[in-house]
């Protein structure tokens, strides 16, 4: 799925081109709806830090993350 952010809405919500998709992936972490893994490929432990934003990581998403990684190939 893709979703498209005019220019126009960038510009008025004052976000460069990337940081849609980075607040989002920040604002699902943060409701315990994407595990840290799945939010890997950003730097998103430093954005977290920066916002004070707690790791909440369990045994949970830790086995969530080893599924990902064996599908993957990583493991």
């Amino acid at each position: 799925m893709s979703l498209e952010i005019t220019d126009d809405i960038l510009h008025a919500a004052h976000l460069s081109a990337d940081e849609p998709r980075r607040e989002i992936a920040i604002l699902l972490f943060q409701q315990e709806r994407l595990t840290l893994g799945q939010a890997a490929e950003l730097d998103f432990q430093r954005m977290l830090a920066e916002r004070g934003i707690a790791v909440h990581y369990g045994i949970a998403e830790f086995e969530d993350d080893l599924t990902t990684m064996r599908s993957l190939g990583d493991l």
